[in-house]
């Protein structure tokens, strides 16, 4: 049996059914997606915990001690992606589509890239 967990950086309540943040620091909740040999199985939620700059592994340890396999972003800073890489959790870049459950679709579809590091912000606000 397939098992991945995927995590989504998310607005408000997040879920299936929520709205992806721009900025994977700065969201309110990050939306967890549990599949289970390619089908979407359970679908949770953990509140981020706020870091100051520089602290941006802070968010990194909180997926890895949920077991995070897959993060899908639209913007991230060069150090936390190079702590996903360092604790195992391959990051993904989908930039365009706000809704989570097409996002989820289309990474279990195949059709999200692994994030390049000419993808990466500068940190702190914006996109």
């Amino acid at each position: 049996m397939s098992r991945v967990r995927i995590a989504i950086p998310s607005e408000g309540e997040g879920g299936l059914d929520g709205v992806r943040a721009g900025h994977f620091g700065h969201c309110d909740v990050f939306t967890f997606v549990d599949l289970v040999n390619g089908e979407i199985d359970s679908v949770s939620t953990v509140e981020n915990v706020s870091h100051v700059q520089g602290g941006c592994m802070v968010p990194v340890n909180l997926l890895a001690s949920h077991n995070v396999d897959v993060l899908i972003v639209g913007g991230i800073g060069m150090r936390p992606l190079m702590g996903f890489r360092q604790v195992g959790i391959d990051v993904y870049h989908e930039g365009e589509t706000r809704e989570i459950r097409p996002v989820v679709n289309d990474m279990i579809a195949g059709n999200i890239p692994m994030i390049q590091e000419n993808q990466v912000c500068g940190g702190g606000g914006g996109q």
